[in-house]
């Protein structure tokens, strides 16, 4: 087992303290800290606790409610709320106990309920899977998943205690607790700023994960500490009196560099512990940023500077708040040392990152600094001023990643999604064709539709049958590129493969109707024929015979040898039977370039003769038709290669139904003016009907005119008329799925 590590917090000295002792050192501490919160909540929160956790013990063999004290007096180091501790006393009651997140509520209210509802949320995550990308999608989640930042640092102060009496548990747990603590809980405390519990998190974790290496550094830490010691005291005496001297007001703190960063210096170096320039350090606290510049003169002039080890992070921040001067000197003995200078203010937050905000500072207008540094404002939603608790639960909202949800497979790896994604598109993203076979899926062990939005945290089981395919109506909902192409791919694929069986048995229909044998041609007399018209495959000629692109009598016609034609058909010539398929359209549309094609106005628009039109090609229906003003042509227009050129002919051959919609005013007379409009403009009133209420009226009628002409002439007398405040024509609305066949 790996030798002990120093423990540090004032609630260690009182390690051998009952658990009421303890709670009242908590208290004592909250009163001081935040004299305004009311410790009875605390008290409360300690005695149902106890009360659920009184029969249970650690590995250790001590009480459990010892863990809960212990996270808590964490907890009050950084200066966290009443209602944070009582959630820190709290955290286990619901994964351990019978207690429920009501009972939770109901004793101590929503609030404390949300946040120990959150760190069970973040308990019950595995994190077994290992790998960078994993972990950092686990860090990514673990801070998009919850909406208050008490939560995270509530389960950081669980880990870091979990760490510290990990010496009890079995070996592989111990390894997994601490690899787990390494890929995601240091760095997640890194990114919060939090230096001070990164640095512990991180030597717990090298001391179990690599106990040769540890043992090798803190051996030679430890060879080197008396004298680092002697060392930095005087170094420290010399910095005081030089900066008093200068009439700087300041503190002088000594340290030496923690094990486990200076390991990561010595693998990336690869060299030995004597050329780890900061191995040992010395930080100089000031009360202004004036202060920490003119220390840094004191340091420069009194010690030589080592070229290239300066930097400013008061000018130019770290992305998590970090805020320091960096400069390594050279002692008279040759001995390296590195000076950090900040205020008390950057030191609070270099120790505590977020966690320092807990004590506000009075005044209350945002500094300069703070508007500098982005990435806080992303992370907390400050007010100016905190003096009463209940302002408090208002603040502190997490939303780092607020463009993306984080979910799990059932074996634990993460799928990171765009919000408002679909369990369709966590399938497409697990592997295409899991997504073209999924039939449901579970959330959290619960059956959902397959529009439902995935939430950060859910556990998400797709559930797939064989043969099953994709829907054109999953495109409606799916939100990532990648299940959009996946699905449209396969569409266009299997779409290709009817029309190439459509095209197929068109082609044999046809060649039965002129009696002309199709296995006399070979497949070079395809290729000759696809050729001709700009293909490349045999297989396109039946796949545009299929899409109405090219007509089977052509094909046919093409396929004979040169100078020889068609004989005289079996029914004489009368009409191809597919042409009665649409008798309803009488139409004079033509298609650009075809002459034997199917052409029909698509039931959606009803487009008149003159208003500009729009022609997609259908499975086995030929050419439907629509207006360009038709919201279905948007849902259209990604399948650009079925579009096609069409025309009115020159004149129109028959009158189109027409729906109006009219909003008047509810008045005697009205009614027999529109009639009248609309008769002396040469259309006739196939049906109408009328609501009315308040003075106004809706009027719907369904009018037969012959052209577009002729509807923007009545539309205008319309308008005209006295009374009629909107004479709009009305067309289908857009149909769900983006489909030509379902638009016509």
């Amino acid at each position: 087992m790996p030798p002990a590590l120093p423990l540090s917090g004032w609630h260690f000295k009182l390690h051998e303290a009952s658990p009421k002792q303890r709670l009242q050192a908590l208290i004592d501490a909250l009163r001081a800290a935040r004299p305004q919160d009311d410790p009875e909540l605390l008290r409360r929160a300690f005695a149902f606790s106890a009360r659920l956790h009184q029969d249970q013990k650690r590995r250790s063999g001590e009480a459990f409610i010892v863990h809960p004290l212990e996270v808590a007096a964490i907890l009050t180091d950084m200066r966290m709320d009443a209602t944070g501790i009582a959630a820190a006393l709290l955290h286990d009651a619901v994964e351990d106990t019978p207690a429920t997140r009501e009972d939770i509520e109901r004793e101590f209210g929503p609030v404390v309920a949300h946040l120990v509802e959150g760190v069970t949320k973040i308990e019950r995550i595995d994190f077994t899977r290992e790998g960078a990308a994993q972990a950092d999608n686990v860090r990514k989640m673990l801070l998009a998943m919850v909406d208050d930042i008490r939560v995270i640092l509530i389960k950081l102060a669980d880990r870091l205690h979990n760490m510290r009496t990990l010496q009890h548990l079995p070996e592989e747990k111990q390894r997994q607790i601490a690899l787990e603590t390494r890929e995601i809980y240091a760095p997640l405390a890194h990114r919060l700023g939090m230096g001070k519990m990164r640095g512990e998190l991180e030597d717990l974790a090298f001391a179990y994960l690599e106990p040769a290496a540890y043992q090798q550094v803190r051996e030679a830490v430890e060879s080197k500490r008396k004298p680092s010691q002697q060392f930095l005291d005087e170094v420290r005496e010399r910095i005081a009196k030089l900066l008093t001297e200068a009439g700087i007001n300041a503190r002088v703190e000594g340290r030496i560099k923690r094990f486990y960063s200076i390991w990561q210096k010595l693998q990336r170096q690869n060299s030995g512990i004597d050329q780890v320039y900061d191995l040992l350090a010395v930080r100089i606290i000031t009360p202004s940023v004036r202060d920490c510049y003119a220390a840094l003169g004191v340091i420069h002039n009194s010690w030589h500077p080592v070229p290239g080890r300066f930097k400013d992070f008061i000018a130019v921040p770290r992305p998590n708040l970090y805020r320091s001067l960096h400069t390594t000197v050279v002692h008279e003995s040759g001995q390296p040392f590195e000076a950090q200078i900040r205020t008390e203010e950057m030191h609070r937050m270099a120790e505590e990152g977020i966690a320092a905000h807990w004590k506000y500072k009075e005044g209350g207008a945002p500094s300069p600094d703070d508007e500098r540094i982005a990435w806080l404002r992303r992370v907390l939603d400050w007010q100016q001023e905190m003096r009463d608790p209940a302002e408090f639960l208002s603040v502190l909202k997490v939303d780092l990643y607020p463009e993306a949800v984080y979910a799990f497979t059932p074996k634990g790896q993460v799928i990171t999604l765009p919000r408002e994604a679909s369990t369709v598109d966590f399938a497409y993203a697990i592997h295409t064709e899991i997504g073209h076979h999924t039939i449901g899926a579970k959330v959290n062990g619960r059956i959902v539709p397959l529009r439902y939005r995935v939430q950060n945290g859910d556990r998400i089981e797709i559930l797939t049958q064989a043969g099953h395919t994709p829907s054109r109506d999953w495109l409606a909902f799916v939100k990532t590129s990648r299940a959009r192409q996946k699905i449209k791919h396969w569409l266009n694929a299997a779409e290709r493969e009817r029309a190439i069986e459509i095209g197929r048995r068109a082609l044999e229909r046809e060649a039965r109707r002129y009696d002309v044998a199709l296995k006399a041609f070979t497949e070079a007399d395809y290729q000759r024929v696809g050729q001709e018209s700009g293909l490349t495959k045999p297989e396109d000629v039946f796949a545009n015979i299929g899409f109405g692109q090219l007509s089977a009598r052509q094909v046919l016609g093409r396929l004979l040898p040169a100078g020889q034609s068609l004989p005289e058909p079996r029914d004489g010539g009368a009409r191809p039977a597919r042409r009665l398929l649409h008798p309803r359209d009488s139409s004079p549309i033509l298609v650009r370039g075809f002459d034997d094609l199917m052409v029909y106005r698509a039931r959606c628009c009803s487009p008149l003769h003159g208003e500009p039109i729009v022609g997609y090609i259908t499975r086995g229906k030929g050419v439907a038709v629509h207006s360009e003003q038709c919201a279905n042509v948007q849902n259209l227009l990604y399948q650009a290669d079925r579009r096609i050129d069409v025309q009115w002919a020159a004149q129109p051959q028959s009158a189109q139904p027409v729906k109006l919609l009219l909003r008047t005013d509810d008045r005697a007379g009205l009614l027999t003016s529109i009639t009248a409009v609309i008769a002396d403009h040469g259309a006739n009133i196939q049906n109408v009907g009328a609501r009315t209420g308040e003075g106004q009226a809706t009027i719907e009628l369904v009018v037969s005119v012959s052209d577009m002409k002729q509807l923007e002439r009545i539309l205008a007398g319309l308008r005209k008329i006295s009374g009629v405040h909107e004479a709009l024509r009305l067309r289908r609305p857009a149909a769900a799925p983006p489909v030509a066949e379902s638009a016509d």
